[in-house]
């Protein structure tokens, strides 16, 4: 086994009101059943402990640095603590909560980029709680990207991919209301996207030459345009061009028949036009374990495909399936293609 592949798989905190912790500590519990690959957490230890105690299950925590994770795995829940104690109760974000999450992300990314982990994996944030801190970027996805251009001096075009063993799909655009769609859709975007969907499904999943399947904006892909011109004047242009490269691409396709079992069967990966295109079918499919890859970071990237759930945090009733997909993926995308943290750290 090389080396990569025995390193560990860093966890972030989340948010700590959050589910994240409570499903960390229940898929560490069932550790030998799952065959889970050994990660640990970058948070308070404290803390960690005293969400066990109220949730009333034996989970030892123990405090390392990350490269002692896999040794101490078998009998103790790693983690390496951020120097910063962490106060929030479930359902109930603090002011501890932000610096704490934010924080965590940083040393996980900070930790593969530097050989000490294999992956980053995030546990769930609250965007509204970060953004009362200050936080300046959209979200997880783009601050990965900040950090990872931070710390090897290159631009990282970050592309989410929502995974499951069922159906993979990409949104083009992300976080925008459905109004301001057209606006921001571009041959440029969609060619992008394209290239870094097929790139990545190549290097990280081991597909040899993936396949895209391109939705179109509008119903019934615009009918000829009858129904809309963006798909005869942006998307039909953007997929041609990819074709063009040599990438295995087909569209625009109408969306209302993209996601059944037949026509799945025909692409690896679908590129939609907005985010509901793209999330509806997929959380249809594979609500409870669905995975968030975020494409295009010089590293792996996951993140189970749900949010904090305040409501059920502290409760024990949470579904650890999500996170288990994401931990498990991680694993193997990492396999697959190893970070070389020399060659990503810019030499001083």
């Amino acid at each position: 086994m090389s080396a990569p592949a025995r390193l560990p798989l860093a966890l972030t905190l989340g948010e700590p009101a959050g589910i994240g912790p409570d499903l960390t500590l229940a898929l560490w519990r069932r550790r030998t059943e799952l065959d889970l690959p050994p990660f640990y957490v970058v948070g308070d230890p404290d803390f960690l402990r005293q969400r066990a105690r109220m949730l009333g299950i034996d989970v030892p925590v123990a405090a390392i640095t990350a490269p002692q994770a896999n040794e101490t795995f078998a009998g103790a829940l790693p983690v390496a603590p951020l120097d910063l104690k962490v106060s929030a109760r479930p359902g109930e974000p603090d002011a501890t909560s932000a610096p704490a999450a934010i924080t965590s992300i940083r040393r996980a990314v900070a930790d593969v980029l530097a050989g000490r982990a294999r992956a980053v994996v995030t546990n769930p944030v609250a965007k509204s709680v970060l953004y009362r801190s200050g936080f300046a970027e959209p979200g997880h996805t783009e601050f990965l990207a900040r950090l990872a251009a931070e710390a090897t001096g290159r631009t990282a075009r970050p592309v989410m991919m929502l995974w499951s063993p069922e159906l993979s799909v990409v949104p083009v655009t992300i976080h925008l209301p459905l109004r301001e769609v057209p606006a921001h859709l571009s041959r440029e975007l969609i060619e992008e996207t394209g290239r870094i969907v097929a790139r990545d499904l190549k290097r990280r999943f081991e597909i040899a030459k993936p396949r895209l399947a391109v939705a179109g904006l509008n119903p019934h892909a615009g009918e000829e345009g009858a129904l809309g011109e963006e798909d005869l004047t942006i998307v039909a242009p953007a997929v041609d061009n990819l074709r063009a490269e040599g990438i295995d691409a087909r569209g625009p396709l109408p969306a209302d028949t993209m996601f059944h079992p037949a026509a799945r069967a025909h692409y690896d990966a679908a590129l939609c036009m907005y985010h509901d295109q793209a999330l509806i079918p997929i959380k249809t499919l594979a609500f409870d374990h669905a995975v968030n890859v975020t494409l295009g970071l010089p590293f792996v990237r996951t993140s189970p495909d749900h949010g904090t759930a305040f409501d059920i945090a502290g409760t024990g009733d949470g579904d650890p399936s999500s996170l288990l997909a994401a931990l498990t993926l991680a694993a193997r995308l990492a396999a697959a293609e190893p970070v070389e943290a020399a060659a990503l750290v810019p030499a001083k």
